[in-house]
């Protein structure tokens, strides 16, 4: 296919504040029953006789992504991913989100749109209904705000703060290749600043570059769990490392936590990619973020309905918390576990 180069470009301000408003959500649909009214008023109007779940977050260019090297539509679809996580962290069905972005002038309509195609793909996927937002003039860049809503009766809702001496500590699929993916695409910006006439060969790091630019919730984990007939005693979702999670779960539980080397998953890309890079795999899996996997606690009578599902690994489990927080090398040596995890107000 031949590529345009000289693709359209229609200014913001032909349209309005309300006309870009009807332009990007004149594709959206309302899925939810409990979404009452959506888009179209001073204020969207839900009911449900379900406890809500409501959580927010903020995606600032130039701190949590680059447009250098993140597609509009990646960005649009990983913005409602991050929300919709914690969300089923709480162990609850997502129903609604709401998107307000800060756009500068160096965005034209159709860079919106394409933020927006990836926004609707992440509704239509997950089942979710968008229900408002705001758009603004930014001077700084590209500013996304996401909020979501969800559902889940009271006796089902999970918090961070119910392990149990003794309970199992569990995560879902395999942890580190986002952070890996960010390090290719950093490697890549630079090798193109210093020869643009280089062209990447990044096919072997399809994997990793799927986890950090498009990345999945764990839905489907939420719908396992309960399936099985297993409710966490404590959950909480993957994005800032696997190190700082687990001390928010000792921290909010007032316990401690024995993990194992040995038994954290990581998939093979992950393992190649760290000796490519030098880089310790086990360090990567414990601080590198943005998986947006679910790590949870549950009693160990459970374990047999759990100890045989590929997407489940049961890494440690609970202790006093006198014992604190610590890794269990290959080799037998224990490790303080300390928050070492992505911390996006640290100065660089």
């Amino acid at each position: 296919m031949i590529e345009d180069k000289n693709p359209a470009r229609t200014p913001i301000e032909n349209l309005g504040e309300f006309g870009l408003i009807d332009f990007i959500t004149k594709n959206f649909e309302i899925v939810h029953d409990s979404t009452v009214k959506g888009i179209g008023d001073d204020a969207a109007v839900l009911k449900n006789d379900k406890c809500s779940v409501v959580t927010t977050d903020m995606l600032v260019e130039g701190v949590h992504f680059d447009l250098s090297y993140v597609p509009l539509k990646h960005l649009g679809y990983k913005s409602v991913m991050v929300n919709l996580s914690d969300v089923y962290a709480m162990n609850a069905k997502a129903t609604q989100v709401t998107v307000s972005i800060a756009i500068s002038n160096r965005f034209p309509v159709e860079a919106v749109e394409e933020l927006y195609d990836g926004i609707r793909l992440a509704c239509k996927t997950y089942g979710v209904d968008l229900i408002g937002g705001d758009t603004t003039a930014s001077r700084s860049g590209l500013i996304i705000s996401v909020t979501a809503i969800g559902e889940q009766s009271d006796d089902k809702i999970v918090y961070r703060n119910g392990a149990g001496d003794g309970d199992l500590l569990v995560v879902s699929g395999d942890i580190g290749a986002a952070y890996m993916g960010l390090q290719i695409l950093e490697r890549e910006k630079a090798v193109f600043k210093a020869n643009p006439q280089n062209q990447p060969d990044i096919e072997t790091y399809s994997y990793l570059l799927e986890r950090q630019l498009k990345p999945e919730a764990r839905k489907d984990i939420i719908k396992l769990l309960n399936d099985l007939e297993v409710q966490p005693t404590s959950m909480i979702d993957l994005s800032d490392g696997l190190s700082s999670e687990i001390v928010h779960l000792c921290k909010h539980s007032d316990v401690g936590m024995t993990i194992y080397e040995d038994k954290i998953p990581l998939d093979p890309t992950v393992i190649t990619a760290c000796e490519e890079f030098n880089l310790d795999s086990t360090t990567i899996a414990l601080s590198g973020g943005e998986d947006y996997e679910l790590l949870f606690t549950v009693k160990q009578e459970h374990f047999p309905k759990i100890k045989a599902n590929p997407n489940l690994s049961v890494i440690g489990h609970v202790v006093d918390a006198s014992y604190g927080m610590n890794l269990v090398t290959r080799g037998g040596e224990q490790i303080p576990i300390k928050a070492m995890g992505w911390n996006s107000l640290k100065e660089d």
